[in-house]
């Protein structure tokens, strides 16, 4: 379907319109009233447009190595599976069986395709339950996070695992269904099991002060730690050899991630989330226990990519807890009263938050 649009092009169009869409947002936000009917009434019928565009325009991507990353490795798997090669599972079994049985009747751009659909619909539901009529300013906020768009056409298993956990959070008062979604999580990609992991002791520990300390405390531990923070982790054998290697590996990782060593920009990042749900929590006082959970699970799975910063390939552990940033950030900013002119508050977040993404993809 966008054959036509040039391959070294593909990645930057979807950028400068995201930057388009969040500048129209902002303009929006300084002369209407977010109540109004008619700017509701808009931005429900655009961002449903937005959605069927962006779903189609990563899901109809051409095969690329140069361009996407590992979707050229899984044309190739899916090709041999075509051909009727057999596939030795020994891991992320949801995702290979998902793999092996759409080979039988699907191409591989219908493939990439339901992938995409399938990593998108969980944030549009999210989005939908618990933003309600502002549904698309967080959804926004999601595909237009730092990482998005990489891991819809390049690490595909985390992507589809880190929405199949929000999907969890979207049956959060449905217990059975929530647990559910995160074995499926885990069984996508193993890597799930650390925001896994956060949600089980943020929910025993409800105190969200101690999710601070827990945040805190990890600086220091990682700069005096160093790398042996990633060799501990990857003795443990809590994860697949593949994400072992993205802890202890060295120059085969280097062209994956640009820069190496203790990340200041990416931790000052990851730090307007904790000093987002610090303010809401502790000085506008919101007591909503969902988000206090979250809050908790993003600090603690942030945390641990913050002990393994120095690794090669940190990045991967960077999104399981990157992936939750705009329901910790927006959340609060569309279920309560913070200030006066808050619709404007929300314009000038969103497009500074937004506009880490496009400096950091398109420097």
């Amino acid at each position: 379907m966008f054959d036509w649009v040039p391959l070294e092009y593909y990645s930057a169009i979807q950028f400068w319109v995201l930057l388009a869409t969040a500048l129209v947002i902002l303009f929006h936000s300084f002369q209407y009233d977010v109540r109004d009917p008619q700017s509701i009434g808009f931005f429900n019928r655009f961002g449903w447009f937005f959605v069927a565009v962006f779903t189609l325009y990563i899901g109809q991507r051409q095969v690329s190595g140069r361009y996407f990353g590992d979707t050229s490795t899984y044309a190739q798997a899916y090709s041999l599976l075509q051909q009727g090669q057999e596939l030795i599972i020994k891991k992320d079994y949801l995702f290979n069986y998902l793999m092996v049985f759409c080979s039988k009747f699907m191409s591989v751009h219908g493939f990439f395709q339901l992938v995409d659909i399938l990593y998108i619909l969980p944030v549009l539901l999210f989005s939908r339950k618990y933003f309600g009529n502002y549904w698309f300013f967080a959804f926004f906020m999601f595909v237009g996070s730092f990482s998005f768009w990489s891991y819809g056409v390049n690490g595909l298993r985390n992507g589809l695992g880190t929405s199949l956990f929000i999907l969890g959070l979207y049956f959060y008062s449905r217990k059975i269904w929530m647990y559910l979604c995160f074995v499926m999580a885990y069984f996508m990609h193993a890597s799930l099991i650390i925001p896994v992991a956060a949600f089980i002791v943020s929910g025993v520990w409800k105190n969200p002060k101690i999710y601070l300390y827990i945040w805190l405390a990890a600086i220091p531990l990682s700069l005096a730690g160093g790398s042996a923070w990633s060799t501990f982790f990857a003795s443990l054998g809590f994860a697949e050899d593949r994400t072992q290697g993205y802890l202890t590996g060295g120059e085969e990782f280097a062209d994956q991630f640009s820069q190496t060593g203790f990340r200041w920009d990416f931790l000052l990042y990851s730090a307007s989330a904790v000093f987002a749900g610090w303010y809401f929590i502790f000085r506008k006082k919101v007591e909503d226990l969902f988000y206090i959970h979250v809050f908790g699970i993003y600090c603690i799975a942030n945390a641990f990519w913050i002990l393994v910063i120095t690794a090669a390939f940190s990045n991967r552990f960077a999104y399981l807890s990157w992936f939750l940033m705009p329901a910790v950030i927006a959340y609060p900013m569309f279920r309560y009263k913070i200030w006066n002119e808050q619709y404007r508050a929300f314009g000038i977040i969103l497009f500074a938050y937004y506009l880490f993404t496009f400096v950091m993809n398109m420097k």
